[in-house]
């Protein structure tokens, strides 16, 4: 049962926090696959094929990868407020420069780039939240975070086909002031995060005295409990077999969520929709998938259960892909993206609620980002295999299946990972302090 001190101060921090990292997540997302949009008129314009695409899109997380451990490493060391600003103007700069790509090699170059610059972004407010919010809240704070996803598709996928009618506009392509418009909030908002983002809850001076001790004392009360099975130290915690399960786990989950951020703008315009149209055919799933997963998310918390809350969603998310690959009419793709959409954006607030209840201190930190790196390869994997099965074929229908599959994989790994669960479960709340 929730105390009216957890109930007013969980709130508080709610609407401190929970809305800006929103936003900043909602800009990275966009500034990740926009170039879904932007290829409707940049590969004519470039002479880029499907396999271009796919790999080009890729290759930002190969730079992830290589960058998020050591990155978010930093961030435990220096604090949030620091290192997510750098992130965030870095970021920036390169996604603007995207404008200005002129064949495939600057096109490979930059998005890797790109991928070093935002390495850390995502595990680091991962981390964070995990400072601020008690694990029977996570899973519901972290649905808030990441609704930014589908709510960037929802707004960004109808700005983005407008942006791409500002073609010929100072001699530039639509495609060129997509990239700088949509650059311009990262640059922006990376200077805002050393004025709004507070590192750790001893710091938070815009809560009352007994808010601020409740949640000090809260906090320091979960460490102390998580002491006895956590692992502390990085080597151990990259060591953990839990990591490198999660780490598959969010392998599938992320083929299927960059599947769709780049290639369901070219999956619609396939049965010949305008580009407006095709943008806001794109928004239907993505605010469908929004409201679908913070009731996911709260019904997690409220029954302290994560591994079936993952696994069903990943199987919904894997038959989604399936039927999109057989689909014929706007009507039935619209429909298949629902479930897809879905599937993957429900799958993972409960499975990011995991890691941080075994893992602490600079485990936590490279724990997350090892999950996040790895798992985010899947971003190189899905895309480019579907663009490569794309020019083989001539259809998306063998790189949908091939996505399905791996979303299964996401599933049968979230059941052998309760097999090596010993961290005990959050429990149940009857009671969430939400934004209102």
């Amino acid at each position: 049962m929730t105390t009216e001190i957890e109930t007013r101060t969980l709130r508080r921090i709610s609407w401190r926090i929970v809305p800006f990292i929103m936003l900043l997540y909602f800009i990275a997302f966009i500034d990740r696959v926009n170039v879904g949009f932007a290829s409707l008129t940049m590969n004519k314009d470039l002479g880029f094929t499907a396999s271009i695409l796919g790999f080009g899109s890729g290759l930002f997380f190969l730079g992830y990868f290589l960058f998020e451990v050591p990155s978010n490493l930093i961030l435990e060391k220096v604090g949030a407020r620091v290192w997510i600003a750098r992130v965030m103007l870095t970021w920036g700069v390169l996604a603007g420069a995207g404008a200005f790509v002129k064949g495939a090699d600057s096109f490979y170059i930059l998005r890797f780039l790109l991928g070093a610059a935002e390495a850390g972004f995502f595990p680091g407010i991962i981390l964070y939240l995990s400072y601020w919010f008690p694990a029977n809240h996570r899973a519901f704070v972290t649905s808030f975070f990441m609704a930014a996803v589908p709510i960037s598709t929802a707004i960004g996928s109808p700005v983005s086909a407008y942006l791409l009618q500002m073609n010929g506009l100072w001699g530039l392509a639509g495609w060129q002031w997509l990239f700088i418009f949509e650059a311009l909030p990262a640059i922006i908002l990376g200077v805002a995060v050393l004025y709004v983002m507070t590192d750790r809850p001893e710091q938070a001076m815009w809560l009352k005295d007994d808010e601020r001790a409740w949640l000090v004392k809260t906090m320091n009360e979960e460490v102390a409990r998580k002491a006895g099975y956590a692992e502390h130290s990085v080597i151990r915690g990259l060591a953990d077999p839990r990591v490198l399960i999660l780490s598959i786990i969010y392998f599938g989950t992320s083929a299927g969520l960059y599947t769709l951020g780049i290639w369901a703008p070219q999956i619609i315009k396939h049965l010949g929709v305008s580009t407006i149209t095709n943008g806001w055919l794109n928004a239907i799933p993505a605010v469908l998938s929004m409201v679908a997963m913070v009731w996911w998310s709260r019904h997690s918390d409220r029954t302290g259960e994560r591994v079936w809350h993952v696994i069903i969603a990943c199987l919904v998310g894997a038959v989604g892909l399936i039927l999109a690959g057989n689909a014929t009419s706007v009507v039935s793709v619209v429909l298949a993206l629902c479930l897809v959409n879905v599937g993957i954006s429900c799958s993972k607030p409960p499975l990011w609620s995991m890691p941080t209840m075994f893992l602490s201190g600079s485990a936590a930190a490279a724990g997350t980002a090892t999950i996040n790196s790895i798992g985010n390869l899947g971003g190189f994997v899905g895309p480019s295999m579907i663009g490569w099965l794309k020019d083989m074929t001539g259809s998306f229908t063998g790189g949908l299946y091939f996505v399905a599959g791996l979303m299964a994989l996401s599933a049968a790994g979230t059941l052998l990972l309760s097999r090596f669960q010993h961290a005990p479960a959050p429990q149940p709340v009857k009671a969430v302090a939400e934004p209102q």
